[in-house]
């Protein structure tokens, strides 16, 4: 259980402290959501350049292009998460929206897959300033008890964005051609990033509150020296210190590889997927099938951190451990869900749709808790290192499903891309047993 500091001082906010807080995390909510319809544009345009000859391309090229954007993000997400300790992530989340709109826009005036690969590659590098940004502010501006609610309510942004993406990408590249499936995101993305870089403020302190949670509070004097030399390591060494020694965030990021491989191999895939294996007749319409993943996603991302605030609260032991408990519950549904979508008969439209939407529903709270955990795990300070080393390593998983995966489907068939996605979520709840009892930051301390 948490300290009682936190509690008194969620009893205290003002109105004028919630409006503004509430202004704040409109703002994270909405700029995430642009940076993953950036993203997720190529995804739902890709169909529309491989059915254009003049581009030359195949699955194999859109696979290649594929695996290069995880490869650049997870690296950027690392590094400008650690570096991103010492800057401002209001000013990075704007700054890297409006740079990762005009690569959008530049890739729609391309047409040779060099200067594809290139471009994704700069946008899967753009990409990595959103999330480490977004986990700054959070943990900011909410509190340990009310943070997994709110966490899980900014990860809708994730649901948000990729609804949006077949929606406007897929639509704008069906009818007015594939550069507008990138365009279009672009200019929207672009204007979004100003917003926030005019309004946005790092934490309460900005705006003339006190802190939601300080970590060295009355009840910890006894240890604040000791945390006070800890904040001022250099980069490197706080890296070290906070993060790289400590063995649960190994354990977190290897399961979130095997998350990001389902995710990502979804999400590329299951299009093609419903196209050569069950007649769907384009990409329009198989795309709007896959679009009920991120509504699914929304709904359980909502629900895990909700459920895994109330396990906190109502319950005793390690804070951190009770959210792993919601995780590895909601992978064997990942799992579950899997299975039904391959065994569904082609010609059950809807019950497709009723699958793929509750694959989204168990994948995506897992997605959502692995890096509140990692958030948690370590003082406020490291945050942004311990998400960027999250997320290098869950891009990681994601580039496997890019070629690897596309390998695997042309050599053995969709039976073994399944067979891999399965795979996954076994070792990633294997990884996550020993970590059932893990207690945050605050406990420990």
């Amino acid at each position: 259980m948490y300290d009682d500091v936190s509690v008194e001082r969620n009893a205290s906010y003002t109105a004028e402290f919630l409006k503004t807080r509430l202004g704040v995390f409109i703002s994270i909510l909405l700029g995430y959501s642009c940076y993953y319809l950036t993203r997720n544009s190529l995804t739902f345009t890709a169909p529309a350049m491989v059915a254009t000859r003049t581009l030359g391309l195949d699955i194999t090229s859109i696979g290649v292009i594929t695996s290069i954007f995880p490869l650049c993000y997870g690296c950027s997400k690392f590094v400008s998460g650690v570096v991103g300790d010492m800057l401002s992530p209001a000013i990075m989340l704007g700054g890297g929206l409006i740079a990762t709109g005009f690569v959008n826009i530049a890739f729609g005036f391309s047409s040779t897959l060099p200067l594809f690969c290139l471009l994704w590659a700069m946008n899967g590098i753009l990409q990595g300033f959103g999330a480490p940004s977004c986990a700054k502010i959070l943990t900011s501006w909410f509190a340990a008890k009310e943070r997994g609610t709110y966490w899980g309510m900014w990860n809708i942004a994730h649901n948000l964005g990729g609804f949006a993406a077949p929606i406007l990408a897929g639509t704008a590249a069906r009818m007015f051609g594939w550069n507008w499936g990138l365009w279009a995101p672009g200019l929207i993305a672009v204007t979004v990033g100003i917003v926030i870089i005019s309004t946005l403020r790092d934490a309460p302190e900005d705006r003339g509150f006190l802190p939601v949670e300080p970590e060295i509070s009355k009840a910890n004097n006894a240890v604040s020296s000791s945390k006070a030399e800890v904040q001022k390591l250099p980069l490197m060494q706080n890296l070290i210190h906070n993060v790289l020694s400590n063995p649960f965030i190994w354990g977190l990021a290897f399961t979130y590889f095997c998350v990001y491989v389902v995710r990502q191999g979804i999400t590329s895939w299951s299009v093609f997927y419903l196209i050569k294996e069950k007649g769907v007749i384009d990409a329009g319409s198989a795309a709007v099938r896959v679009s009920g993943l991120e509504l699914g996603g929304l709904l359980g991302s909502l629900i895990a951190g909700k459920l895994s605030d109330a396990y906190i609260m109502h319950t005793s032991g390690g804070a951190v451990g009770k959210r792993i408990q919601i995780v590895i519950c909601y992978l064997f549904g990942v799992a579950a869900m899997l299975l039904a979508f391959r065994a569904v008969p082609s010609g059950f439209a809807t019950l497709q749709a009723v699958i793929v939407f509750m694959i989204g529903f168990f994948l995506y709270g897992p997605q959502m808790l692995i890096g509140l955990c990692g958030a948690e795990i370590v003082g406020r300070r490291s945050v942004g290192a311990s998400e960027g080393f999250l997320g290098w390593v869950a891009y990681l998983g994601a580039a496997n499903a890019g070629v690897p995966l596309s390998l695997l489907v042309q050599q053995y068939g969709w039976g073994a891309f399944f067979a891999a996605l399965l795979s996954a979520c076994g070792v990633g709840i294997l990884l996550l047993l020993p970590l059932t009892r893990a207690k945050s930051y605050l406990q420990r301390k």
